[in-house]
């Protein structure tokens, strides 16, 4: 099978875009992390920013449900956490192009980006709640992009917006008919006349508060992912009942 991520540089070398590239879904499993783990770690100093985007009619339906299994998501998560503290510690400036569907933990992803496009027929979620879990990363950034309240929307409801609700919420910063295109015109006129080496140290300044946030408080999220939280009776259902296609039936326990 083909490697998960295609990478290629643009822009006179100062723009790195990676592709997820398992359509139709583009899920986050584990190999697919550690490819995108790779590559932000190995962009080199004249990169100034990352675009990220998925291959087909979708960005990505979110990290594997499979995966998330009690017996293998100790695996996971770590991976998945890991995929954010390798971007923040790149110091590049991250943008998202997304159509179709961005859910769960391919939104923890383009909520990360410093600037997030989507396509008019973009829809943008955290069903994470509906399978009877949460979702850690998004429970930090969330509040930081939307503020609490609209957050708390989106994380306690898992509903899906669409992309003018997502621009009124300013999960999205532009909706445009080819949102990678409009992501590369906006490197071209803010970011590419910059120093690589003054953007690196503007984005750990700018986000000094969120990176800190996943060294100290992230965490704690995984454990209370991993230890409390999978061993409730209700987690367990979700994943199985998502995996087999029914609804769930909950005891809430």
């Amino acid at each position: 099978m083909s490697r998960p991520v295609r990478a290629a540089l643009e822009e006179e070398g100062g723009l790195l875009r990676l592709v997820l590239d398992r359509p139709k879904g583009n899920v986050l499993d584990r190999e697919m992390l550690e490819a995108l783990r790779e590559e932000a770690r190995a962009a080199g100093p004249a990169v100034k920013a990352l675009l990220l985007e998925g291959e087909g009619r979708h960005f990505s339906f979110g990290a594997s449900v499979d995966e998330h299994r009690p017996e293998v998501v100790g695996a996971l998560l770590p991976a998945f956490h890991g995929l954010f503290l390798d971007l923040a510690a790149s110091g590049k400036v991250l943008l998202a192009a997304v159509r179709g569907q961005c859910l769960g933990g391919g939104l923890e992803v383009a909520a990360f980006c410093q600037r997030l496009v989507a396509a008019p027929d973009a829809t943008l979620g955290q069903p994470e709640v509906k399978l009877g879990v949460f979702a850690p990363v998004a429970s930090l950034v969330l509040p930081l992009r939307l503020g609490q309240a609209r957050a708390d929307d989106l994380l306690l409801t898992g509903r899906s917006v669409g992309a003018a609700e997502a621009l009124a919420l300013g999960l999205v910063d532009e909706v445009a008919p080819d949102p990678a295109e409009a992501a590369r015109a906006w490197y071209r006129q803010h970011l590419a006349p910059r120093s690589a080496a003054g953007l690196r140290h503007a984005v750990l300044a700018a986000r000094h508060r969120l990176h800190r946030a996943l060294t100290d408080d992230l965490p704690w999220l995984e454990r209370q992912y991993l230890e409390e939280l999978m061993s409730t009776a209700d987690a367990r259902e979700g994943i199985s009942a998502f995996l087999e296609k029914r609804a769930p039936a909950w005891s809430h326990r």
